[in-house]
């Protein structure tokens, strides 16, 4: 049973112009190198390096691509990145109507929507991401992108690979391309059973089977840990990953909770967006991944990635104002 709020968005202001924070898989050893010295990226990283004892700017350009792909170094480095971006393209006047997070990057967009502070937001991703990989050490998984899929077919091939363990839709990306996560085991039952039928599939290099049921065992510690966190109502909609719809400050911590075993609704999201008036996709983070799922969505609609100090500087030119 699907968990999208059908409620349309209310339309977005002129410019439709949506910030979307990159996710967990995306970083890359220099990512956003030049884009450090700007003043808001670094006030970010400093942020984040206090909040954390450790040198995160140096973490981005100085670390093996081992070092950066453990869960706890690479959600603290994408956030940071995306969250600095987010800053001095508001600074120089690009502000979004709305805003759209990865998995990870919902919290990014909580923080550019001024519903959690950056302080507040590196310690719980840090936390978050210590849950999710005991979770992880405790159930093992795996993730795997099924191409050119629908969601019914996706059910049917998890519910037959199953077998009696854990295999479900996790990641509902849109254009025929939807991520499963379920036992090792299982996941390769569907990869098999789905190359036998001529389907294509990309295995995720991720540590576990996130947003999934293996999950589960990190709900309770996490749930208790965002009862001392303060939330507070975004200017402009903050489009959660379960529902599709708004975040409120009163179902933020319910939202996160749920979100570590539910599909990231990420086509649906869009789709609300462009029916609200969305004219601009723009991916602030690290390695466009979002903007090429856009393209997948919607060949036609305008995308950006701003991961570099061109890509920055070119919306700025777009949609910065004096």
């Amino acid at each position: 049973m699907s968990n999208i709020d059908e409620t349309p968005l209310e339309p977005l202001g002129a410019s439709g112009l949506v910030f979307m924070a990159s996710g967990q898989g995306s970083q890359k050893p220099g990512m956003g190198a030049d884009l450090l010295d700007i003043p808001e990226v670094a006030r970010t990283f400093a942020c984040a390096s206090e909040v954390l004892g450790r040198d995160v700017a140096a973490l981005v350009r100085d670390a093996s691509p081992e070092e950066l792909a453990d869960t706890r170094n690479a959600q603290i480095a994408i956030a940071a990145l995306s969250i600095g971006t987010g800053w001095a393209l508001m600074a120089r006047g690009v502000v979004p109507d709305a805003l759209l997070g990865f998995s990870l990057g919902q919290i990014s967009a909580m923080v550019l929507g001024d519903m959690l502070t950056e302080e507040a937001a590196f310690a719980l991703i840090a936390e978050r991401s210590r849950l999710m990989g005991e979770a992880a050490d405790a159930n093992p998984g795996a993730m795997s992108a099924l191409l050119k899929i629908t969601l019914p077919e996706a059910e049917a091939l998890c519910a037959e690979a199953a077998e009696g363990e854990v295999l479900v839709p996790a990641n509902l990306n849109g254009g025929g391309q939807i991520v499963i996560a379920g036992t090792p085991a299982a996941v390769v039952r569907a990869e098999e059973a789905w190359a036998a039928q001529k389907g294509r599939f990309s295995r995720l290099a991720t540590s576990g089977g996130f947003h999934s049921p293996l999950m589960a065992s990190a709900q309770e510690p996490f749930a208790a840990y965002l009862a001392g966190v303060a939330f507070r109502e975004s200017a402009v909609p903050v489009i959660g990953n379960v529902h599709a719809a708004p975040l409120t400050a009163a179902g933020a911590r319910d939202e996160l909770v749920a979100h570590l075993v539910s599909p990231v609704q990420f086509e649906a999201s869009v789709a609300k967006l462009q029916a609200a008036g969305a004219r601009m996709f723009a991916e602030v983070g690290f390695g466009g991944v979002l903007a090429n799922l856009v393209k997948r969505i919607d060949r036609t609609a305008p995308r950006a990635a701003v991961q570099d100090r061109s890509s920055f500087d070119a919306l700025v030119e777009e949609f910065g104002k004096e």
